[in-house]
């Protein structure tokens, strides 16, 4: 059985930087990453990695986002910096593609 737990999020100026954990553990899949969803609006992909660190992002987190894996520990973790408010949503991890496990999510909040 996969179990995702994510912890790192809370609240932070503008500008702030957080780093979010996710250990899943049952899991050996390829596919690792982050989504968010904000009050009101669709869930959406913030960044994923696979196993071999191919990296993939939101064209509203590049260059600010690092997405990045401890393929031994089965961690997944992501690093916010140059937080806006728009940033401000519920996090979510998620574990496989064809086959998804997801996470509690965590509340990211960025106050102007």
């Amino acid at each position: 059985q996969v179990h995702l737990v994510e912890s790192g999020g809370g609240l932070v100026q503008a500008g702030g930087s957080l780093r979010l954990s996710c250990a899943a553990s049952g899991f050996n899949g390829n596919s690792m990453g982050w989504y968010r969803q904000a009050p009101g609006k669709q869930r959406e992909l913030v960044a994923t990695i696979t196993s071999s660190g191919n990296m993939n992002y939101a064209d509203s987190v590049k260059g600010r986002f690092t997405i990045s894996r401890d393929n031994a520990k089965n961690t997944v973790y992501l690093q916010m910096n140059s937080l806006k408010p728009e940033d401000t949503a519920v996090y979510y991890c998620k574990a496989g593609t064809v086959i998804s496990y997801w996470g509690q999510g965590t509340q990211v909040t960025v106050s102007s």
